[in-house]
């Protein structure tokens, strides 16, 4: 008897499920956007002359404090301002209370729009220059400290070594002759800027004297003032410049560094673009104020304050004194560390991908570039020793040499690579169909192609012509073999 057959339903194979799509890794120091690009370049260019001024300037504060240390003294002690308002000052204190408050008020409108519409908008970009400006300003103040807890020294000065001088950063750039590609320019830029706001905390809340809240209170209406004219769009210089006047010298009044006016006054500025407009309030703002900063306020700070007497120990004693090698320590070891270890850290844990067009020899050569600290680092130090004329002298020195030492460093490393920088460079701003628009912003447009055909068109018209000349010439009796 036959056993019976016992049938099976077909079961089909199950279906692998489809591969989890790797997201695309985040490209570390990549291309700008065209606006973005555009944007970097006209900075940097305004920045880069004021930092020539700011370098003669600074040489010539120190030929006129060695050379003629009397009437230096003089000009820079010189008093003026109304006494009945608090305002009776000194020229250098004038130039660092009263002219950095626009510079720091360019500063503001600069973060403003980084965190609005530049680097600052997107978290993944963001995180780098943070994540670097806060390891480039916490590395130095350890170094300072080390040093000055091993040494015996005073440890108030920590925070000399961790701002970053923009300006004189392009300076050196300009003088050594190298041409950064875009993305490192605009990686230093939003550094500096975020240097700056850290810069800016660090004053206010480590070198605020005893408050007049009476004073404090009329700076905010102010600045409430001023933000509530903005909102509704008046206009007018006639209206802002009085009214920013009256808010620098109440905030001065109140025991609150008075350059936190200009920076309050900077972040109000609108800084994104409505239908219509080629370029924001704040944009237009900060593109007239800029040359008034970088070309004026700034050199005049530093021509009433780099004025270092170089003369008996002043140079010797910095590598001797445990404060002033702090700072030299801070701002040569402690920056380039500091922002090199930040940057490849926060490469590393947010799986950023490193521009394949860079190396990270080239974030190295930045990050020493970093160590020029200048303007801030002289207003932070004439804080830190309010009161110590000679301590004051010593530490600027130490700014200085600091500076000095990391823009000769920076120079040797970024001259390693010129001519990698420059290929780069000169094929980010190659525009052959002459459009205005370099060419590799224009690859997906159908309009750059059909303009570059024509132009490869033509000069194949003009080959084949004189090919044609060529060959005549060449059929000729009298022509040679």
């Amino acid at each position: 008897m036959p056993f019976p057959t016992r049938r099976f339903p077909l079961v089909a194979p199950p279906t692998p499920a489809p591969p989890t799509p790797t997201p695309p890794r985040h490209t570390l120091l990549g291309r700008l956007t065209l606006p973005e690009r555009n944007y970097v370049a006209e900075a940097l260019r305004t920045e880069t002359v004021g930092g020539l001024i700011l370098l003669a300037a600074a040489v010539t504060a120190l030929i006129w404090a060695n050379t003629f240390e009397g009437s230096y003294a003089d000009v820079s002690g010189f008093h003026f301002g109304p006494a009945s308002l608090g305002l009776d000052l000194s020229v250098t204190h004038w130039a660092a209370d009263g002219l950095l408050a626009v510079f720091f008020f360019v500063v503001g409108a600069e973060l403003k729009r980084e965190m609005v519409a530049g680097q600052l908008r997107d978290p993944r970009a963001a995180a780098l220059p943070i994540v670097a400006a806060l390891c480039g300003m916490a590395v130095p103040a350890l170094v300072y400290t080390l040093t000055n807890v091993v040494g015996g020294g005073s440890l108030d000065g920590w925070a000399v070594p961790t701002a970053t001088d923009i300006a004189f950063a392009l300076a050196v750039l300009a003088v050594i002759g190298t041409s950064l590609p875009s993305a490192l320019r605009a990686f230093l830029l939003t550094l500096a800027v975020v240097d700056d706001l850290f810069a800016i905390l660090i004053i206010a809340v480590f070198f605020t004297d005893d408050l007049d809240f009476l004073a404090l209170g009329g700076a905010a209406v102010g600045l409430a003032l001023f933000h509530l004219l903005l909102r509704f769009g008046v206009r007018g210089w006639y209206v802002y410049v009085p009214l920013a006047l009256v808010i620098w010298g109440l905030m001065y009044n109140s025991g609150v560094h008075a350059t936190i006016a200009g920076v309050a006054m900077g972040l109000m500025l609108r800084c994104t673009r409505r239908e219509g407009e080629t370029r924001s309030p704040g944009e237009h703002i900060e593109h007239l104020v800029r040359p008034l900063s970088a070309g004026i306020a700034v050199p005049l700070f530093a021509l009433f304050s780099a004025g270092v007497s170089l003369k008996g120990e002043a140079l010797a004693g910095v590598f001797t004194q445990p404060e002033t090698l702090g700072v030299v320590l801070g701002l040569v070891v402690g920056k380039t560390v500091g922002i090199f270890g930040g940057t490849y850290l926060a490469a590393r844990f947010t799986k950023a991908e490193l521009n394949k067009d860079l190396a990270w020899a080239d974030v190295f050569a930045v990050a020493s570039l970093a160590g020029i600290g200048f303007t801030v680092s002289l207003l932070i130090g004439e804080l830190s020793f309010a009161g110590e004329a000679d301590t004051v002298n010593e530490i600027k020195a130490a700014v200085l040499l600091g500076s000095v030492i990391a823009a000769v460093l920076s120079g040797v490393l970024l001259k390693l690579r010129v001519r990698r920088y420059r290929e780069l460079y000169e094929a980010e701003e190659r525009d052959e169909d002459a459009s205005g628009v370099p060419d590799v912003y224009e690859q997906d447009d159908p309009g750059y192609h059909l303009r570059m055909a024509a132009i490869h068109e033509e000069k194949a018209a003009e080959h084949r012509r004189l090919a044609e000349r060529a060959g005549a010439a060449s059929n000729k009796p009298d022509s040679p073999a």
